[in-house]
C-alpha cells in the first residue's frame, strides 16, 4: 500500500500503540514514570518509530511558553576545549529536543552583544564557563536558569555548578615531578581571573609546601604562546636559582615554554621539564610529545547540560567532579644533577 504524504501525527501514533494521545504527550515528553508502565511506553516509542512521527516543537513550545533553547556562554574559543564542552552539550540538548546557542565573550573576558533582543524571552536556560561571567550581567543570564561551569561551588551564581577535578589534577602533576626529584618548579600561571586557575595555584602551593626544601616561584602570562614565551624567558633570566620543572595552566602557555627554553638554549627534558594541563592535540604535536593532565571536555559540556535539564525540571543534578587524568610523556625526567 502506498504511504500517505500526510505527516502523521499523535493520534495516529496513539491509535498504532493502542493508548489514548494524553499518554503518547507523557511518553514522548519524557513524564511517563510513575503514570504509564515501562511496556506502554515502549510501545507508544516503538509506534512513533514505525511511522515516522515526530513532535511539532513549534506548537508545544507555544503552548508551553518556551523556545526548548539554552545558551552556552564560554570564552572566545581560542582552543578545541570549548568546542568539545559545546559538542557535548549539544548532544545532550538534541536528544532532549533542545538547541544550543554558543556565545563566545570577546578575549575570554568582559560583556559582548547581546544575542537576542531579550534574553530572558528567547532562553530556556543558561550554561556558562566562569572564564566568561562577565557576560552573564550584559544579556541578563544570571537572572535565567543557569549551570556554572568550572565554578567555586561556594559562591556560584548558578542553580548548579559542574567541575573537572581541577585540584586532583595538579596534585597528580605534583606528585610526578616531585616523585622524579624535583625542588625548583616555576608555575607558569593563566593570567585570567578565574576560579579553575585559582584552584590551579592553590593545590600547586599546597602540594610543594608539604615537602621540605622545594621552591615555587610563579610567573603570570596572558593565554597565547607569545605571551607565554615572553614571560617565561623573563622568569628564566632574571636573578635567582634555575626551576628544574616548569609547570604550566594549560597546554597553550607550555607550547610558549618551548619556545623560549629553545631561544635559551635549554633542551626538554634534560635540562628542565615541562607540564601542561588541558591535553589538546597540541600536545602531542610539539617535540617532546608533551606531559600533561588530560581533561574530557566532551563529558563536561554532557554534565553540564544534563545538569541545567536537571535544574529546568525542577530535579537534583548529578553530585561529584569529573575525573581528570595524568598523561606521562615525553617533557618530563628527573631533574639534571648538580654541577
Amino acid at each position: 500500500m502506498a504511504r500517505s504524504n500526510t505527516r502523521p501525527t499523535s493520534r495516529d501514533v496513539a491509535q498504532a500503540a493502542g493508548v489514548s494521545q494524553a499518554a503518547v504527550s507523557l511518553v514522548l515528553g519524557d513524564k511517563w514514570r510513575g503514570r504509564v508502565s515501562q511496556a506502554t511506553a515502549e510501545r507508544v516509542r516503538q509506534a512513533a518509530r514505525d511511522l515516522g512521527y515526530r513532535p511539532n516543537l513549534a506548537a508545544r513550545n507555544l503552548r508551553l511558553g518556551r523556545t526548548r533553547t539554552v545558551l552556552l556562554v564560554v570564552p572566545a574559543l581560542t582552543t578545541e576545549f570549548f568546542a568539545g564542552v559545546y559538542t557535548g552539550a549539544a548532544r545532550v540538548a538534541a536528544e532532549h529536543g533542545f538547541g544550543v546557542v554558543l556565545y563566545p565573550s570577546p578575549e575570554g573576558i568582559g560583556p559582548a552583544r547581546d544575542p537576542f533582543a531579550s534574553a530572558q524571552a528567547a532562553l530556556d536556560g543558561v550554561l556558562a564557563s566562569s572564564m566568561a561571567a562577565d557576560a552573564l550581567t550584559a544579556i541578563r543570564g544570571d537572572q535565567l536558569p543557569l549551570v556554572m561551569l568550572d565554578s567555586d561551588p561556594a559562591g556560584s551564581l548558578g542553580a548548579a555548578t559542574v567541575n573537572l577535578d581541577i585540584a586532583d589534577g595538579v596534585r597528580q602533576v605534583a606528585a610526578h615531578l616531585l616523585g622524579l626529584g624535583h625542588r625548583t618548579v616555576l608555575h607558569l600561571a593563566a593570567d585570567v581571573p578565574s576560579w579553575t586557575f585559582e584552584v590551579r595555584a592553590r593545590e600547586l602551593a599546597a602540594q610543594l609546601a608539604a615537602l621540605p626544601g622545594t621552591h615555587i616561584r610563579t610567573a603570570r602570562a596572558p593565554i597565547s604562546i607569545e605571551g607565554a614565551r615572553t614571560a617565561t624567558e623573563a622568569a628564566l633570566t632574571t636573578p635567582g636559582p634555575r626551576p628544574t620543572a616548569i609547570v604550566c595552566d594549560d597546554d597553550k602557555l607550555a607550547a610558549g615554554a618551548y619556545k623560549a627554553l629553545r631561544r635559551l638554549g635549554l633542551r626538554i627534558p634534560d635540562d628542565i621539564s615541562v607540564t601542561g594541563l588541558d591535553d589538546l592535540a597540541l600536545a602531542t604535536a610539539i617535540d617532546p610529545e608533551l606531559t600533561t593532565v588530560r581533561l574530557d571536555a566532551e563529558l563536561f559540556g554532557e554534565r553540564g547540560m544534563r545538569a541545567l535539564l536537571a535544574v529546568l525540571e525542577g530535579r537534583e543534578p548529578e553530585d561529584g567532579d569529573i575525573p581528570v587524568e595524568l598523561v606521562v610523556r615525553g617533557s618530563t625526567a628527573p631533574p639534571p644533577a648538580p654541577r
